[in-house]
């Protein structure tokens, strides 16, 4: 595809005010990508179908990155399977379709590793989809992430030669960084942490008491480097693609590569906001799964590798955290 081309592709991004979508928006700008296509939920409801197969007939996007979803942690999950299942679901199938209606190539779905199962052997490869039981906590969300892998799939395998059609799907690890949450209760580790620790460091309080023991390891990546890999799925030709990927088993984990614990995670993000108190361990509390890392080497082998490592990272966030808060 030449530059001109690439330039001119109209490109629509479901989800760009949340943290993923806004960093595919931020990456496309970067590229020279002037076309970019985007809507609230407030003027498209996703879950809609008619709402969206009207919005597709009228502005016939060249490209689609569907990374809008109803998200949580697991107190959300868990009271909300229903809705969690249900708005997953339609979102994805509604989107899958009318894009496929309306003339679109090239498509990209992200979902999340909570797809594979509870036990899988670390670090997980694409391979153990559906081999096993799911973490039940969020299993409604992880059965409607692996439907949007077998949508795409599905749709390649019936219309891929007769309509050209390529739609795609990439597997992220956790994500932090610009445009996170960090409400008390409802917020993944990293922004959760960084709040606890830029609160007790402004209070000076001389101890933050964490939930488990500190010695699950877990892998995070950086949204911008999740965004960038994104893009690269995306941009790969169909022959590189389909020579890395199986037609039933297409699906693309991106990770950082390696994982820390949850003492040492905890103890970089203390010293990045600049807290000095104790850290310690409530040992009554649950630690979750011992492990979960990725295995990225699909990725690699397919020429990208995450660039941005855990400290500068988290320097980013807790500026971001900063601006966001500081009012």
């Amino acid at each position: 595809m030449n530059d001109s081309h690439h330039a001119a592709a109209r490109i629509y991004v479901a989800g760009h005010r949340g943290m993923v979508g806004s960093a595919i928006v931020r990456k496309l700008k970067a590229m020279g990508h002037e076309h970019i296509i985007v809507r609230t939920h407030a003027e498209l409801d996703l879950t809609s179908q008619a709402a969206v197969r009207e919005f597709f007939d009228a502005e016939r996007p060249d490209q689609v990155y569907l990374a809008a979803a109803k998200v949580g942690g697991i107190m959300a999950n868990n009271s909300y399977p229903a809705d969690f299942i249900y708005d997953n679901l339609m979102i994805q199938a509604n989107v899958v379709d009318a894009a496929f209606r309306a003339g679109v190539k090239k498509l990209l779905i992200l979902g999340s590793s909570c797809i594979y199962p509870r036990l899988a052997p670390q670090p997980m490869t694409e391979t153990a989809l559906l081999t096993g039981t799911l973490e039940p906590t969020n299993e409604p969300y992880a059965v409607a992430k692996i439907a949007g892998i077998k949508l795409c799939e599905s749709y390649n395998r019936q219309y891929g030669q007769s309509h050209g059609i390529d739609y795609r799907s990439v597997m992220p690890t956790n994500l932090y960084g610009p445009g996170d949450n960090y409400h008390p209760q409802n917020s993944h580790v990293i922004p959760a942490l960084i709040r606890r620790f830029h609160e007790a460091a402004r209070s000076r309080a001389p101890e933050v008491l964490i939930w488990g023991t500190g010695t699950p390891l877990r892998e995070f990546l950086f949204v911008d480097d999740m965004a960038a890999a994104s893009v690269h799925v995306m941009e790969l030709s169909p022959e590189v693609y389909q020579r890395h990927t199986q037609p039933m088993l297409s699906h693309i984990n991106v990770g950082f590569g390696s994982d820390v614990t949850i003492k040492a995670l905890a103890e970089l993000i203390a010293h990045t906001v600049g807290y000095e108190g104790r850290i310690a361990f409530d040992h009554d509390k649950p630690d979750g799964a011992p492990r979960k890392l990725m295995d990225s080497s699909r990725l690699e082998s397919l020429g990208w590798k995450a660039e941005i490592d855990l400290q500068q990272g988290l320097r980013i966030a807790y500026q971001d955290f900063l601006n966001t808060y500081s009012s």
